[in-house]
């Protein structure tokens, strides 16, 4: 689904014109980058917390040629989902097929 497709969704579901999906949903999108550049997480309950991971320089390697590389320190966003998210997408989780069946 793209973004175009979740207007349409919120817009029919919603009975709202696709104009206002679309504004509600850029500034739903707007308010996430924003707290999430001044380093305030944001949790959605049932649905995940957005945040801000920090990553520290390191020494990596060119894999092409064995060569030590210095890696710069950089900043990530990062999505934790939420307990209730993680069972809604990993079904097989409740009927415990996912795990290896004991010999």
């Amino acid at each position: 689904m793209n973004r175009l497709e979740l207007v349409d969704k919120i817009a029919a579901e919603n009975e709202i014109p696709k104009a206002l999906a679309a504004r509600i949903l850029k500034t739903v999108t707007d308010q996430i980058v924003e707290a999430v550049k001044n380093n305030d997480p944001l949790t959605i309950l049932g649905f995940g917390t957005f945040k801000l991971q920090e990553r520290p320089a390191r020494v990596g390697r060119n894999p092409a040629t064995g060569e030590q590389i210095e890696i710069a320190a950089c900043k990530l966003p990062k999505f934790v989902p939420g307990t209730a998210f993680k069972e809604a997408v990993n079904t097989c989780a409740k009927k415990k097929c996912c795990r290896k069946a004991k010999k």
